[in-house]
């Protein structure tokens, strides 16, 4: 049963992380999952820029961008093995995206992320500090059509990513309503949630969630059984309530407390799972400030 919801866990991750960077033109947040009755804390710092550039067409654009991350994970494991490798993650996506208006108000959106996803415990990068991944999605938005009563829209597509540990292309849809004049609901996959809208500026949301991370041990691990470790794989299946303030238009700063529904730390070789550092984490904590389109 764990598998199973491990393996969907992490479908949907790979969606939720498309769409956000198709979305969001700046993003700085911090994350921290504080050890309580677990062996193993978490902290990330996250920084996303995509600059947009308008080509001839009108409502399409090209964007360029960075997205890069700073994992700390410490582990009080020790009695298994050394985990001070553990630690120092960098992630950097190099993003290249492309958005157009097609016909019947549908819009393309199209990712290209070539990047790398390791713990630099060496002075270069090898083959397996490399990563890619790829996003297509189809959009309908009638959010601002004065002729819709109940505003929707509904996103479909495609993604592929190397550092999620499945190489292989994922689909997702996900439906959105505003259904009175200050509740809304996404519905689908890779996310579904609950919004009231408490002003203009103010947004209560109750959410599902995933997050979580792959990464490269250059050097490798060897676990209590003999065996080596070559990646690290932290997913997590989240539930909780989030805080959303507009500062200005398309500026909103967030905050949002989870409970942890799954968790699992695993080192791998192959995408064989060797040995779990903890999947008793219980609380899940992050804040931050996102331009969008």
């Amino acid at each position: 049963m764990k598998k199973t919801v491990l393996w969907i866990a992490f479908i949907l991750l790979v969606t939720a992380n498309s769409t956000a960077q198709l979305s969001d033109i700046a993003r700085v947040d911090w994350t921290i999952l504080p050890k309580l009755n677990s062996t193993v804390e978490y902290t990330r710092i996250r920084a996303l820029f995509n600059y947009p550039v308008k080509l001839k067409k009108e409502g399409t654009y090209l964007l360029l961008g960075l997205d890069y991350s700073n994992i700390n994970l410490s582990s009080s494991n020790d009695n298994l093995f050394n985990t001070d490798e553990l630690d120092g993650f960098q992630l950097l996506d190099i993003n290249l995206g492309y958005t157009t208006p097609l016909k019947n108000d549908w819009r393309l959106g199209v990712r290209v992320t070539p990047g790398i996803s390791t713990n630099l415990v060496k002075n270069g990068l090898s083959f397996e500090d490399f990563v890619f991944s790829g996003t297509l999605v189809f959009i309908k938005d009638k959010t601002k059509d004065p002729d819709v009563k109940k505003p929707w829209k509904i996103t479909a597509g495609l993604s592929y990513s190397q550092n999620r540990g499945f190489p292989f292309p994922l689909p997702f849809l996900v439906y959105y309503k505003k259904f009175l004049p200050k509740w809304s609901y996404n519905v689908g996959v890779p996310t579904s949630n609950l919004q009231y809208h408490l002003s203009e500026k103010h947004r209560l949301k109750l959410y599902a969630e995933l997050d979580g991370f792959t990464s490269n041990l250059q050097k490798g691990l060897v676990v209590n059984n003999g065996a080596e470790a070559e990646q690290i794989n932290m997913s997590l299946v989240l539930g909780g309530l989030q805080y959303e303030y507009i500062i200005v238009k398309h500026v909103e700063f967030f905050a949002r407390a989870s409970y942890i529904i799954s968790s699992s730390v695993q080192l791998r070789n192959n995408g064989d799972n060797l040995d779990e550092l903890d999947d008793s984490n219980t609380l899940y904590l992050r804040t931050g400030i996102r331009l969008k389109i």
